[in-house]
């Protein structure tokens, strides 16, 4: 008699439960993951801030604008850009207008404030944040507060204002979350796309405004603000005028001739017979104007002493 060979079933049968493994396994630990969706504690992140790869735009937002967490968890915002921001929650009956204009003398402003549990009603502030070290003010790149109790909780930027404000939905501990931080971060590089993109469509439209004569002093929307002085060089003759023109919406800026002063908000010389040396605008507010005859040929180089740190600065040649 032929001898048959065996089925080979047990090779067979491993073969199978490794493929039963590997499509259950990854629902068995999905849905522990759920059922702990909203149990553990968590710390999640905000970005402060947003900017184009040479910073000349610069973005108004925390993003993601809303979060929902649950109570005891934290939040950990991370600066991300050149630009000043700050992150403060106001005193129950305080108004953000109250707060206007930011003073950078102020440690009210500047410093960090409150603890690092947030009580619901006191005053918290981070400091001022940015991604660079040489903004003029503490280095500060993160700021972390754990939130105890549920409720709705609104935060504000000081430097920009009613302009840049967030929330911190904390709802009561255990609640499943509606989104993972993943999902947060994916929106939030589509947002920033677009607030880049904003940018780069005002810096468009200013140029249409500007001329050897006209220089536009930035631009800003309330969703994003053009760090860079539009036509930056600008070829006179002797006797003529440049007018520097602030048309943003919120954010002032500086025309500063010269050593830069070591307070550059008040105005220094004579802006109606420059010939050279210190001269500056003081703070140059939106829908403000500063004019400048310059009466002696030579090359004279400005800057925003605001924001001269990431590159905002421009150049008049002045000829016989």
């Amino acid at each position: 008699m032929t001898a048959h060979p065996k089925p080979l079933l047990l090779p067979r049968l491993r073969a199978l439960m490794i493929l039963l493994l590997a499509l259950v396994l990854p629902v068995a630990l999905s849905g522990t993951a759920a059922a702990d969706s909203g149990k553990s504690a968590r710390t999640w992140t905000v970005q402060v801030g947003s900017e184009s790869s040479d910073q000349a735009i610069q973005g108004m937002s925390f993003l993601p604008k809303n979060i929902f967490i649950n109570a005891g968890d934290k939040v950990t915002w991370e600066a991300n850009s050149a630009e000043i921001h700050t992150v403060t929650f106001l005193a129950a009956g305080q108004t953000i207008e109250s707060t206007q204009p930011f003073d950078p003398f102020s440690p009210l402003y500047i410093s960090a404030q409150g603890g690092t549990s947030y009580d619901g009603h006191s005053y918290y502030n981070s400091g001022v944040m940015s991604n660079v070290s040489d903004s003029g003010f503490a280095e500060v790149d993160s700021y972390t507060l754990k939130f105890p109790d549920a409720g709705d909780f609104t935060y504000y930027c000081l430097v920009h204002g009613a302009a840049q404000k967030g929330t911190v939905h904390v709802r009561a501990k255990g609640t499943d979350y509606p989104y993972t931080q993943e999902q947060y971060n994916n929106r939030v590089d589509r947002a920033e796309r677009a607030i880049i993109r904003d940018g780069y469509k005002q810096w468009s439209d200013a140029r249409d405004q500007a001329d050897s004569h006209t220089v536009i002093a930035g631009s800003d929307d309330g969703v994003a603000m053009v760090m860079r002085f539009i036509e930056p060089k600008v070829v006179i003759h002797v006797g003529e005028k440049v007018s520097f023109v602030n048309n943003g919406m919120g954010e002032p800026h500086t025309i500063t001739f010269g050593d830069e002063p070591a307070n550059p908000f008040p105005p220094l010389g004579d802006p109606a017979n420059y010939t050279g040396g210190q001269l500056n605008s003081g703070l140059l507010p939106p829908g403000v104007t500063f004019t400048v005859t310059f009466n002696k040929a030579g090359v004279y180089d400005y800057i925003c002493a605001l924001h001269d740190y990431f590159g905002m600065a421009g150049k008049v040649v002045v000829k016989d």
